[in-house]
């Protein structure tokens, strides 16, 4: 009985064996077999549900095996291969999930808000808006002190010599009127128009197109005769007569005013345009009487004084029943100074400085270029444009922040702490006006922006207690420009860093900029620390500012099918010195244009020469053209390579649907160390870029429409969507307006944009980031989410 028994099951062991052996290799003809899985992370739906799969298909750098090996076990990033380094960071596979799920679903939390009234000295003396929050004065432009008295007298001339009377250039350059509030030149008392803009070269003698800075042209200033007026006398039925003709460079450079002749009063740019709480001048929001109560940057914070059912929506907007109601109080201000009122909230719980107006605010007001900084400004009709300011994600994010339900003034319970410093307006003014002492800092903007991250970390650091508990860990800065948080003081290092260039510094571990002044490489290492540029473990590349183009919208560039795309290959920029109107410099984008240009050009160079590989659907130019969008969405495949440090050829890629195809080693793009990059994108190895045509038209079919079809699930991920739309909503609400961009813009599907995205992060973060225990202070918050989210 135990022999036949023992005889069965081992027979019964083998069949068995045989089974599981056809059936492994049946499993492993079906895992090898080349069907692209559906995305591992990526495949985002509306209805924030995700669709996985237990394969990927990963974009092999030059190979041309298609064929995807199975992907059980979500490996990191790193295997996309050698080029990308410092991929053992917090974001794990499961980020994916994280972000189209968990974030939505977690719990309300109550937070206590105070509400406070706290007097500044002498009221600010009407010259600056004061803290109701700590007290302190925000002065305005050109003052300072506790109380806003002293007034800094900033010239607008460097100084003078026999040689050069106003001294050398300077853009504030002036020889009428200086108001050294500002360092900005105006026409003056005695003229017609004292406040008309006398703007750099208006006020000085032309010799052909060049300008003589040693020799003010006061006929063209200030002419006041039947037949002849200048600039500063001069009407607009003066010119409408054909009497009088003007200096064409003279124009309405600052901002706050339109017409020819800056006489018609226009909306100037401030933060959130001042929340209906105040005035705008010129960068920064002076808050009127009748309105008395409001407080911050963009005052939008109220006191005590301010109704409870006037409070911004921000605030209030999942509120739990109050302590105690608000009431207005009388004119005599007696009522408490500070009330606490239970909010539901949820996480992650953001806390916004309120910093000294030097780190924001004053570098709005002073602009001497109504276009720095901003990403947007209005026209006559006081009707919004948007501007292609390259670093407009700066003022986007930041604006949005402000007005998120995220938002806390409870620093004891944030889990971020957001320092808005302008970085990116600092080094674009860097050489404006005396007073910014550009000779202070070797001449280079770099440097003294470095100085004024500093100088902020300073500040929060010695006034306020969060920074210490934590060594600034759950802080976050922006570096929007052109190379990032290179520059970046090593004092605040520790902190997450925004940034558009994600160098992590495996490859090129010094400063690739073609401006000199832009340069990191002479900053002293014992201001800027040895730091790299990018750590993936801690920062995140955010998407770059693009303008609403609302053909975006009503074209549907995203949703082009594979067979409406033609191109196979398409980029389109400044290809180098080899050009007509090229980039001089051999080093402008690290070689790699003008590299692809060789071997791909499409346009003939200087010398009429083309690349040597010329291929019919693959289009490298450096000609401008007037169809960009449709040669973008008619593209399968487009370049996404550096400028002079970052570029914007990912969001226009990804915007218009077409697949990118990223070739700079070592360089992350927006959420690379969060989204799995190769369900949607191709990278190419820099060495390989002659491989490039052999690469893309060996992927297959399949894998093309699973790239484009994550891509439509997540272009709107890479786009500032709520900064637009909180836009079209002023407009509507204060001009009854609404333009062909808000109204194109307010029919997209509410899916998750830039900021939702970099909110989803930070949630994801709070329960998962290691980063943020370097401190012993500091504990991951306990989750309130759905059982299945892992934390």
């Amino acid at each position: 009985m135990h022999a036949p028994t023992w005889l069965w099951i081992r027979s019964s062991s083998v069949v068995l064996r045989l089974g599981l052996l056809l059936a492994s290799l049946f499993l492993a003809y079906y895992l090898l077999a080349p069907l692209p899985a559906l995305p591992a992370l990526l495949w985002f739906k509306s209805d924030h549900s995700l669709v996985s799969s237990k394969f990927a298909s990963p974009i092999s750098l030059g190979s041309v095996n298609r064929s995807p090996p199975p992907r059980t076990s979500y490996p990191p990033p790193s295997s996309q291969g050698v080029s990308i380094q410092y991929r053992n960071a917090p974001w794990k596979w499961n980020v994916g999930y994280w972000l189209s799920h968990c974030y939505d679903h977690s719990r309300t939390i109550s937070v206590e808000e105070t509400i406070s009234d706290k007097p500044c000295p002498e009221d600010c003396s009407g010259h600056g808006n004061c803290n109701h929050g700590d007290g302190r004065c925000r002065c305005f432009h050109g003052y300072h002190g506790p109380s806003c008295k002293n007034v800094l007298n900033l010239q607008c001339n460097l100084k003078a010599s026999e040689d050069s009377p106003y001294g050398k250039w300077v853009v504030s350059i002036c020889p009428a009127y200086c108001d050294k509030t500002k360092a900005m030149c105006f026409c003056g008392n005695g003229t017609k128009y004292p406040d008309r803009p006398v703007a750099e070269s208006c006020g000085f003698e032309l010799k052909g197109n060049l300008v003589d800075w040693a020799k003010a042209d006061f006929q063209n200033i200030f002419a006041n005769e039947d037949t002849k007026k200048g600039w500063c006398n001069i009407d607009v039925t003066d010119l409408i007569d054909g009497h009088m003709q003007v200096k064409e460079q003279c124009d309405c450079k600052y901002d706050c005013t339109a017409g020819r002749f800056c006489e018609i009063a226009i909306q100037c740019f401030c933060i959130n345009q001042c929340s209906g709480n105040g005035i705008c001048n010129g960068g920064s929001c002076q808050i009127l009487q009748c309105r008395k109560g409001w407080y911050g940057i963009d005052c939008s914070v109220p006191s005590p004084l301010i109704a409870k059912t006037d409070w911004p929506e921000w605030l209030r907007r999942e509120e739990a029943l109050p302590v105690s109601e608000f009431v207005p109080s009388d004119a005599n201000r007696t009522y408490t100074r500070s009330k606490s009122v239970q909010f539901q909230k949820r996480h992650p719980l953001i806390y916004i400085y309120d910093l000294p107006p030097e780190f924001n605010s004053h570098l709005l007001e002073g602009r001497h270029w109504r276009y720095e900084c901003v990403n947007r400004l209005y026209d006559q009709e006081n009707t919004t444009f948007w501007t292609s300011q390259l670093y407009g994600a700066e003022i986007a994010l930041y604006e949005s922040l402000l007005n998120s339900p995220h938002r806390t003034l409870n620093g004891e319970e944030a889990d971020f702490f957001y320092v808005p410093v302008l970085g990116a307006c600092l080094i674009a003014r860097a050489d404006e006006t005396p007073h910014l002492n550009m000779k202070n800092f070797m001449g280079l903007r770099s440097y003294i922006t470095l100085d004024l991250f500093r100088q902020a970390y300073f500040h929060i650091s010695q006034s306020y207690p969060f920074w210490n508990r934590t060594a600034g860990r759950d802080h976050i800065w922006f570096f929007s420009w052109d190379e990032g948080a290179c520059y970046a003081p090593k004092e605040i290092w520790n902190s997450m860093m925004l940034v558009h260039w994600g160098n992590t510094n495996a490859k090129y571990n010094y400063s690739t900029t073609c401006y000199l002044a832009d340069s990191w490489n002479a900053i002293p290492i014992t201001d800027r620390g040895d730091h790299v540029c990018f750590n993936p473990q801690k920062d995140l590349v955010m998407p770059a500012w693009k303008l609403p183009d609302p053909d975006l919208v009503t074209k549907r560039y995203w949703e082009r099918t594979k067979a409406q795309r033609k191109i196979l290959f398409y980029f389109n920029g400044n290809l180098g010195n080899a050009y007509e109107y090229g980039r001089p410099e051999e080093n402008y984008s690290m070689g790699l244009r003008q590299k692809l240009a060789k071997v791909f050009g499409s346009s003939p160079t200087k010398d009429g020469l083309l690349g040597r590989q010329v291929t019919q659907d693959v289009i490298v130019t450096n000609r401008r053209s007037n169809h960009y969008s449709e040669e973008l969405a008619s593209s399968k495949f487009c370049g996404v390579l550096p400028g002079d440090g970052w570029s914007g050829r990912m969001e226009d890629s990804i915007l218009h649907g077409c697949i990118p195809v990223i070739i700079q080693d070592g360089i992350q793009l927006p959420y690379e160390n969060v989204l799995e990059y190769r369900d949607f994108t191709v990278r190419i190895e820099e060495e390989k870029i002659p491989q490039l045509v052999q690469i893309l038209r060996a992927i297959n079919e399949t894998e093309l429409d699973m790239m484009f079809t994550v891509i439509k699930s997540i272009w709107q991920r890479f786009f500032y969507r709520d900064s637009v739309l909180k836009e079209a909503q002023r407009q509507k609400k204060y001009f009854n307006k609404s333009s062909h961009w808000a109204s194109a813009f307010s029919t997209l599907e509410k899916e998750e944009d830039a900021l939702s995205t970099f909110l989803q992060v930070l949630h994801y973060k709070l329960y998962n980031d290691r980063w943020r225990l370097g401190s012993p202070k500091q504990q991951l918050k306990k989750a309130f989410l759905p059982e299945d989210c892992p934390v």
